[in-house]
């Protein structure tokens, strides 16, 4: 199973990395460092060109704040394409802004989480992501219909 983690602070990553692997669930963490970078990862474009775009992630985490593409717009490419409309996208942002929210989930995020700020809180929360993401939820074998 293959997680995209989308995520421009190189803290951020460090601990939500460290936290998923402590989920016991067997996965590999793919970064994206900017929205641009996850859209050529999830489309096979760019640096990525050669990886098989049928092999989709489990999930996405993917940060609001990031550079060339914010998480909106990259959500939105994703639901604009077959490969990808089905996705699990799930955003693992600072803001808890309420317009930030609605843009989401109008976009099309699955779920819309708010980082705490305690580095504590944070494993937890990223741990219980990994658990339900990739252990509770279920997607088809294919995420293309």
């Amino acid at each position: 199973m293959t997680i995209l983690l989308v995520e421009d602070n190189p803290d951020d990553e460090m601990l939500a990395i460290r936290a998923l692997r402590k989920t016991e669930i067997e996965n590999h963490v793919v970064v994206a460092r900017d929205g641009e970078e996850a859209l050529e990862y999830l489309f096979c474009t760019g640096k990525y060109q050669d990886r098989d775009i049928n092999s989709q992630p489990q999930v996405v985490f993917l940060d609001l704040q990031l550079p060339k593409l914010n998480g909106i717009q990259v959500l939105q490419n994703l639901r604009a394409h077959e490969k990808t409309k089905a996705l699990p996208v799930v955003l693992l942002t600072s803001s808890d802004e309420n317009r930030d929210i609605v843009d989401c989930y109008n976009s099309g995020a699955n779920s819309y989480i708010h980082k705490p700020v305690d580095f504590n809180q944070f494993t937890a929360q990223v741990k219980a992501l990994g658990q339900y993401w990739l252990g509770i939820n279920k997607v088809p074998d294919r995420l293309s219909y």
